[in-house]
């Protein structure tokens, strides 16, 4: 895989990346496509279940069939997905859409172009350790819980749980500890008390019996049960500037994504896990992850289009405890787009 020498943090990740992309034809850019149509896409974690539609659009090879070359690069967070977006490394990211908010208020205009989901697909785990002292978000205060990274959306979605139960962000302490084995690590080792991950690390865990399920926000129920409503999380959001000048290409990149999207809900989760590469399991085995898969599924749209609620749920959830929106106006209208999914449709 050819990668920006302006990413030099992709050495480990760049490599589950390269070996992922190496099991679906050798290369991380799909055959067709002109100078014109080639795309760089940072996504927050390929192997996780809440990115899933990303590597199983290319699995499917529908980039190709748009004519777009699209080259797929990974970070463990969305955050630092979403730094090299700003930086102008890659052209798309695919992270949560809360990201477009808190970069608004930056001064950073970016949208969400696919919404891909319509709640977090997040959970928040308790380790079996600490499973006497944490019955709730309430019993935050005072313990250490693991994040992805600093800045991202579960460490915004921790502190929203906080908040809203009375614990303020202060009084607990957010631990980047990423997702997969770092986070598994993290959980037996003691560094953290419980923490929020996605799968397939949720379903590891419970395999493994090293904890138990506090909050669950894979399904739309349970955001709403968690959050107060829908709350469209994984999107492919990209620079508004670059978007409107390279429209075609974007509505390529959109057409593939709705494509699998419809694709996804007509085929159970065997047959999604059997497209996609089988490190993605993380050492779980295929009957574990297809259940990973399986529970998670519910948390995608079927047409890529934004949940009209959507957009104000995220806002209320980020001025609870962000001190840079609290205060600020935002435009979500700016925030995201549907042009190019109602026409994919």
């Amino acid at each position: 895989m050819r990668m920006s020498s302006r990413i030099p943090a992709l050495a480990v990740a760049g490599a589950l990346a390269a070996a992922s992309l190496t099991a679906c034809g050798g290369d991380s850019t799909s055959a067709t496509g002109d100078k014109n149509d080639r795309v760089k896409i940072m996504v927050g974690g390929l192997d996780k279940v809440i990115y899933l539609p990303v590597m199983l659009t290319e699995r499917l090879g529908y980039f190709k069939d748009e004519g777009v070359a699209v080259q797929l690069l990974t970070e463990p967070a969305g955050v630092q997905a979403e730094t090299a977006l700003v930086s102008g490394d890659v052209q798309g990211t695919v992270g949560f859409y809360d990201h477009t908010l808190d970069l608004q208020v930056k001064g950073k205009h970016v949208q969400s172009v696919v919404q891909l989901s319509q709640a977090p697909g997040e959970v928040e785990i308790v380790s079996n350790k600490a499973a006497d002292d944490i019955g709730s978000a309430k019993d935050f205060k005072g313990k250490k819980l693991g994040v992805t990274g600093l800045g991202s959306s579960t460490d915004f979605l921790t502190k929203y749980l906080a908040v809203k139960n009375g614990v303020q962000t202060s009084e607990f302490t957010p631990v980047a500890v990423g997702a997969g084995q770092t986070f598994i690590s993290a959980l037996q080792q003691g560094s953290i008390q419980g923490g929020m991950t996605t799968d397939p690390t949720v379903a590891t865990i419970l395999d493994k019996k090293l904890g138990r399920i506090l909050i669950d926000m894979r399904t739309p129920e349970g955001s709403k049960k968690a959050l107060g409503g829908l709350y469209p999380s994984s999107s492919l959001y990209m620079q508004t500037e670059w978007v409107n000048a390279h429209k075609a290409t974007v509505q390529k990149l959109a057409n593939a994504f709705v494509k699998t999207l419809k694709w996804m809900s007509t085929h159970s989760a065997d047959e999604i896990a059997a497209k996609m590469p089988a490190d993605y399991a993380q050492g779980g085995g295929a009957a574990l992850y297809a259940q990973s898969i399986k529970n998670t599924l519910p948390m995608f749209t079927t047409d890529g289009v934004m949940p009209p609620d959507g957009p104000a749920t995220v806002e209320r959830v980020l001025k609870a405890f962000n001190p840079n929106l609290k205060n600020a106006d935002v435009d979500l209208s700016k925030t995201y787009t549907t042009e190019f999914v109602k026409k994919a449709n």
